[in-house]
């Protein structure tokens, strides 16, 4: 099995090298000082599991996780930090980390850790479990305003694009070459189908509060 660690403290490599060849036969550990050579590796070694320090020189932790993801590197990728925050737990998940684990209880936890994320089980280290939490139920939130979105018809999905980009009914209307009359109709059926109050402002107010959610779905 080869592991990768990408941390520029080498007396915290050393550490966690120990600790893992004291508990996994034939293994083969691959180390790094920064995010770029990290990079590197991962592409021409292909490591099983690869744990990862956010901050590190040339290319951070999340940078670097998410460059695996986008090139589809066949590495399982575990964040190793000192970042208790849920935003940065948001981000490794959302950049395909299957781990987080914090520093401070990383020779306790990285073997169940990477036993875990080589079964693909998500692993979330002890004392975050409240943004872990927090992740959860922010991620079922957008899946379902994803949900919502998808119901809409092309018509409506076009419509909802243009009043986005803060387009009024007549120019819509101009635009897709429909009476501003059809528009108004569909402007009803989009705050109907995303389960909007009906008040005045209700789409915009939504619009401002989910446009990353919608440049994502809006693909037409």
């Amino acid at each position: 099995m080869k592991l990768l660690i990408a941390d520029d403290h080498p007396i915290f490599r050393n550490g966690l090298k120990s600790i893992l060849i004291d508990n996994f036969k034939e293994v083969n550990i691959i180390e790094c000082e920064n995010g770029l050579e990290a990079l590197e590796k991962i592409r021409s070694e292909k490591p099983d599991v690869s744990i990862l320090d956010i901050n590190m020189p040339e290319i951070n932790g999340l940078e670097l996780c998410n460059s695996v993801l986008k090139e589809n590197l066949s590495t399982k990728v575990v964040i190793l930090t000192m970042y208790r925050d849920s935003e940065m737990l948001k981000k490794a998940f959302h950049f395909g980390a299957l781990g987080y684990l914090l520093k401070d209880f990383a020779t306790k936890e990285i073997i169940e850790c990477i036993n875990n994320v080589l079964k693909d089980i998500k692993y979330i280290g002890p004392g975050l479990d409240k943004h872990y939490t927090a992740y959860l139920q922010e991620d079922k939130i957008k899946k379902d305003i994803i949900g919502l979105i998808k119901n809409l018809s092309q018509a409506e999905l076009k419509t909802l694009k243009l009043v986005s980009q803060n387009k009024t009914s007549k120019e819509i209307a101009e635009l897709l070459f429909l009476s501003e009359k059809t528009i108004e109709n569909y402007r009803s059926r989009i705050c109907q189908k995303l389960q909007l109050p009906p008040r005045n402002n209700s789409l915009l107010l939504w619009i401002a509060e989910n446009k990353e959610l919608l440049s994502v779905t809006s693909e037409f």
